[in-house]
């Protein structure tokens, strides 16, 4: 009616844009993945693999866990306390 109605479109460079789309959509969330995955994994690993030591304990700090253990009694947990803070 209108002419030869050629389906050439379809089967020819079409196919090559198709599979070009595919591979990017099926591609990008892949990607993601992976990274997600590295992500994670070497986060959990940085974690556990690292033995950082703890910042030193303040000797107030020492001073309140002896007094909390009750190795010191109160009037001596009070003398040493204002000796560190410097008020004796």
């Amino acid at each position: 009616m209108y002419g030869s109605y050629d389906h050439s479109w379809m089967f020819g460079g079409g196919m090559l844009l198709g599979g070009l789309w595919m591979i990017i959509l099926w591609g990008i969330p892949l990607l993601l993945a992976i990274a997600l995955l590295k992500y994670l994994f070497v986060k959990t690993e940085s974690k556990h693999g690292q033995n950082q030591p703890s910042a030193p304990a303040s000797a107030l700090d020492i001073l309140d866990n002896a007094y909390a253990r009750g190795d010191i009694s109160r009037e001596e947990y009070l003398q040493k306390r204002d000796d560190i803070k410097g008020k004796g």
